[in-house]
């Protein structure tokens, strides 16, 4: 793993790059690019969609109202904005919040994304809707997925439903809420299995897929978000 210095001055040269990036039609439209914020070496890693109408105005990651709900969702279980990173998909807004085409999902994941996720190196990424979580698992849908540890190159991925899905649907604050709280333990058991593989025999590797995780499911799928 780079030192703490180093992969903070990456993460700050790639943020520079991303503030003057040209490489999809989404910087023709943009107020200011949203590259994300947080510590270098975050456990938990937060990708939604892409930045909306504040996020644009500011140049910052869920400062709207799904960010309220964000942060909300945070304290519940004693954590805050600053302990994470948090980023998007796309790091342009789309016009009139319209969805990320797919040319743009792949441009932004290709110059930008990827390398932000292989820099931090978090021990968990939590996907905020669908799309994120097509980026990594393209035939899941976040219904089924939701609430649910997965393993992706060495990383467990946890989807939940976006913040912004339950300002939309009500109904789906609880089931956010419930995902949200399982999520303290999910980050403790990645650290108990990275901690038994570094002290397991080199004859006897420690198992590192996370286990099935068990919870209750939606009172219904939506496909919006």
């Amino acid at each position: 793993m780079m030192a703490t210095e180093e992969t903070a001055a990456r993460l700050d040269e790639m943020a520079r790059g991303i503030r003057v990036c040209t490489a999809c039609p989404l910087s023709q439209g943009r107020t200011n690019a949203v590259p994300g914020e947080g510590p270098a070496h975050a456990d938990v890693m937060f990708i939604g969609e892409g930045p909306g109408f504040y996020e644009d105005k500011q140049g910052r990651p869920f400062v709207g109202q799904a960010g309220k709900f964000l942060e909300e969702l945070l304290a519940s279980v004693g954590w805050k904005r600053e302990q994470v990173y948090i980023t998007n998909t796309v790091k342009c807004r789309p016009p009139n919040n319209r969805d990320p085409l797919p040319n743009e999902l792949d441009t932004c994941q290709e110059h930008w994304l990827d390398a932000q996720i292989a820099t931090i190196q978090p021990k968990v990424i939590v996907t905020l809707g669908r799309y994120s979580l097509a980026r990594i698992f393209p035939h899941e849908t976040i219904g089924k997925a939701r609430g649910r540890p997965m393993e992706k190159d060495g990383i467990t991925i946890y989807p939940i439903y976006h913040p912004a899905a339950a300002l939309h649907q009500q109904r789906l604050r609880t089931v956010i809420m419930e995902d949200f709280r399982r999520l303290p333990q999910v980050v403790a058991d990645v650290k108990a299995r990275s901690q038994e593989a570094s002290q397991a025999p080199p004859d006897q590797p420690a198992t590192t897929a996370p286990p099935e995780a068990q919870r209750p499911e939606d009172p219904q799928q939506l496909s919006f978000f």
